[in-house]
């Protein structure tokens, strides 16, 4: 079920969401959500933290509104999610899947 799609958003940026094969691979997919200021730029974000294999073709799967407001108000502005068909489960900062630990401030 690998897909995608984005939202163009009125100030102009956008909200790229996409479906992917978990790292798990254990069939499951895994749906991430990059808000940027364009769809380039969101692509961009997500092969610079290693995932160079990801494409949008399309918009089959945009992101809902709960998606849109849940990426907009998280600070990096990247979150996934396990099951895109629970919602009961949380979103997760794009770290925590990636494995890559906290900056220290």
């Amino acid at each position: 079920m690998p897909g995608g799609g984005f939202c163009k958003l009125p100030n102009g940026s956008v909200v790229v969401a996409l479906s992917l094969p978990s790292p798990a691979a254990d069939g499951s997919t895994v749906r991430v959500l990059v808000h940027a200021a364009n769809r380039a730029r969101a692509l961009t974000r997500l092969r610079n933290l290693g995932l160079r294999a990801v494409y949008l073709r399309g918009n089959a799967q945009p992101p809902t509104p709960d998606e849109i407001t849940a990426v907009l108000h998280h600070p990096d502005g990247l979150l996934w999610r396990r099951n895109p068909e629970r919602d009961e489960e949380l979103w997760h900062p794009i770290r925590t899947l990636l494995g890559r630990p906290r900056p220290v401030y």
